[in-house]
C-alpha cells in the first residue's frame, strides 16, 4: 500500500469570477471560495491526513491554510502545482485567449499532443514534467498514508492525465473547486480512478 493523495483545485477565486486567464499567482479566495474550503475540510475530517501540499499561488494557499485550520496539519508549498504559464496572453480576458487556452489543454487531455502551447506559455511537456515532480516529492517523503494535494484546473488535469493515463472522456468535466477526490502511488504507477464532475464517480 502507498500513499494515497486527496487532490483537489482550489476554492471559488476572483480570476473565476473574471473568467481571467492565466498563472494569477495573486487571485485570492472569493467569500464564497472561503465557504467551499471549510466545506472541503469537513468532507475530510473523518481522513487520517498528514500534511498538505498546495500550490504557491495566492488562492492555492488561502484554501490550504482553511483546510490546515481544520484539520491541524502542515503545509508545505510546491511551485511545481502552479497553474499553466500562458506567457504574453498572462491576465487575459477576452474569449479568443480562452478559446486558445482551451484549444490547447484539448490537445493535450485528449489528443495526447503536449507540443501545442499558448502564445510563449509552457507546452504540455513542461506542465507534465513539473506536475510529476510534485508527485514525486510526495512519494519520497510519504511511503504510505494520506495527504491532500491543492492545485488548479489546467495544471492538474494535464500532469493527472499524463500520470494517471486518464481516458478522455474527463474533458468536457473541468475539476470543480474544493472537491477532493483520491490519486493512489502503488510503489510503481499512479492510479485515479474517480474524477469530481457530472461523469459520474467511476473512470475505471
Amino acid at each position: 500500500m502507498g500513499v494515497r493523495v486527496l487532490c483537489l483545485r482550489h476554492a471559488e477565486s476572483e480570476n473565476i469570477l473574471t473568467r481571467t486567464a492565466g498563472a494569477l499567482p495573486t487571485a485570492a479566495l472569493t467569500p464564497r471560495g472561503r465557504r467551499q474550503a471549510a466545506q472541503a475540510a469537513r468532507l475530510l475530517r473523518d481522513e487520517v491526513i498528514t500534511h498538505i501540499y498546495a500550490s504557491t499561488a495566492l488562492r492555492a494557499q488561502q484554501t490550504a491554510d482553511i483546510l490546515a485550520g481544520h484539520l491541524n496539519v502542515k503545509i508545505t508549498l510546491l511551485p511545481e502545482l502552479v497553474e499553466v504559464d500562458i506567457g504574453c496572453k498572462e491576465g487575459a480576458t477576452d474569449p479568443a485567449t480562452a478559446a486558445e487556452t482551451a484549444e490547447v489543454l484539448h490537445s493535450w487531455v485528449v489528443h495526447k499532443n503536449l507540443t501545442p502551447q499558448v502564445a510563449d506559455g509552457e507546452t504540455g511537456f513542461e506542465v507534465v514534467a513539473r506536475i510529476t515532480r510534485a508527485f514525486t516529492t510526495i512519494t519520497s517523503a510519504h511511503a504510505t498514508g494520506t495527504v491532500v494535494l491543492i492545485g488548479h484546473v489546467a495544471s492538474l488535469t494535464a500532469g493527472l492525465s499524463a500520470l494517471c493515463s486518464l481516458p478522455t472522456r474527463i474533458w468536457g468535466a473541468p475539476l470543480p473547486p474544493a472537491i477532493p477526490f483520491p490519486v493512489e502511488w502503488d510503489g510503481r504507477t499512479w492510479h485515479c480512478e474517480t474524477w469530481p464532475c457530472p461523469l459520474g464517480a467511476q473512470l475505471l
